[in-house]
């Protein structure tokens, strides 16, 4: 798997929040101007249902690429979801055939429920959108760093 952003090439990207309950899914357009949220996925105990679930996506999306959101510590050191989320991203290039890349999705899921507040959601509907609000924050990130030609793997400190 090839971890360098220019892997990736021209057209729709997935950004992916990966989370052991629920993932969160955005998507941008073919010109990467506009990410937005598309989904919040449960995941499947059945790994062969995972893989079609993410293989459909491909499909109808036209996906060439995955970016995945890296849970750093806010000094840009790795967490423990750190290694389960590479993992996730090696099996995800694995069973589409597709480049993944990760970008720092440090506070995006704080960023998204403040995003959400005060909009009279219930809870439930609050968490299937954090989700994937928190996916297309992350891949505006990546999609402003990779257009400026600072898209990097590994983020640096916060306070650098």
């Amino acid at each position: 798997m090839n971890r360098d952003a220019a892997a990736i090439p021209a057209g729709r990207v997935a950004g992916v929040d990966y989370g052991r309950k629920r993932v969160g899914i955005a998507i941008c357009d073919a010109e990467r101007i506009i990410a937005s949220p598309l989904d919040m996925h449960e995941p499947a105990a059945d790994q062969e249902a995972e893989a079609n679930f993410f293989r459909k996506l491909v499909h109808e999306e036209l996906i060439v690429g995955f970016v995945v959101g890296l849970p750093v510590h806010a000094d840009g050191t790795d967490s423990k979801m750190s290694v389960e989320v590479e993992r996730f991203g090696a099996w995800l290039a694995g069973v589409t055939g597709l480049p993944v890349v990760y970008h720092d999705e440090r506070y995006t899921s704080v960023e998204a429920a403040g995003k959400l507040a005060g909009l009279g959601l219930s809870r439930g509907k609050k968490k299937a959108r954090t989700d994937s609000l928190a996916a297309q924050i992350m891949l505006t990130a990546w999609m402003e760093a990779h257009a400026s030609g600072q898209a990097d793997r590994r983020p640096g400190a916060l306070d650098s």
